[in-house]
């Protein structure tokens, strides 16, 4: 397992579909498993799940994000990738894990 925890300035519906926009397109085996997004109020909340396969794993791998903003305050992210170890018992590997995580670092920290 990898993990993020950020902070983030703008729209939250932007951010989402420049993500989900860019990771779709790290991988040709990349896909959109889930999504969900709700507002309550000034509470906005996204969530997406994304699968892809692991050249280095031998199986797929996924990322889970979630993206919550108030009004418009700055926007809080959570994304952990999970799936990418070989091992029955202790985790042998977790390269694709991180390598899923790290295609969204540079999403979000490359500039424009």
């Amino acid at each position: 397992m990898a993990q993020l925890e950020d902070v983030l300035h703008g729209n939250i519906y932007e951010w989402m579909t420049k993500i989900q926009h860019e990771l779709l397109r790290t991988s040709t085996s990349a896909s959109l498993e889930g999504s969900s997004d709700f507002v309550s109020g000034d509470i906005k909340c996204c969530v997406r799940v994304f699968e892809r396969y692991s050249f280095i794993g031998s199986n797929r791998l996924s990322l889970s994000i979630t993206m919550l903003q108030i009004g418009n305050e700055p926007i809080h992210i959570s994304a952990i990738s999970a799936g990418g170890s070989c091992g029955v018992v202790l985790k042998l590997n977790t390269w694709g894990e991180t390598s899923f995580l790290e295609d969204l670092k540079k999403i979000l920290y490359s500039p424009a």
